[in-house]
């Protein structure tokens, strides 16, 4: 069996087209083209879907949109990563001065061009 790194990857705002109203009772569709992002890392990476929500929601949700053999588990810790994929994350490349201004400047993909 050949290594394969593992990748997370978040729930809302990547995998479906949440627009930041969040319902805890309520996961929005899946977003266009993820079905076939999740076909195409598999075959090299571990994946696991990384979320805050509920676990057993998500897995539903996962299972509802028959994507749920894409991922090895649903988290909410975070685990030992080659990437972690999140419309809300910043990369740290060694500057606390950058990362503090994209900190500042940060707008989440969905309210780009508003």
């Amino acid at each position: 069996m050949r290594y394969k790194p593992t990748i997370l990857i978040d729930l809302d705002g990547v995998l479906n087209e949440y627009k930041g109203n969040y319902d805890e009772n309520f996961i929005p569709e899946i977003k266009q083209g993820a079905k076939d992002f999740l076909k195409t890392l598999v075959s090299d990476y571990n994946l696991y879907l990384f979320t805050t929500r509920n676990i057993q929601s998500a897995k539903k949700w996962l299972a509802d949109n028959n994507i749920e053999q894409y991922f090895e588990d649903v988290t909410n810790t975070k685990i030992p990563s080659y990437l972690i994929i999140d419309d809300r994350g910043l990369r740290f490349d060694g500057s606390f001065e950058k990362v503090l201004d994209e900190i500042k400047n940060f707008r989440v993909w969905y309210k780009i061009n508003k």
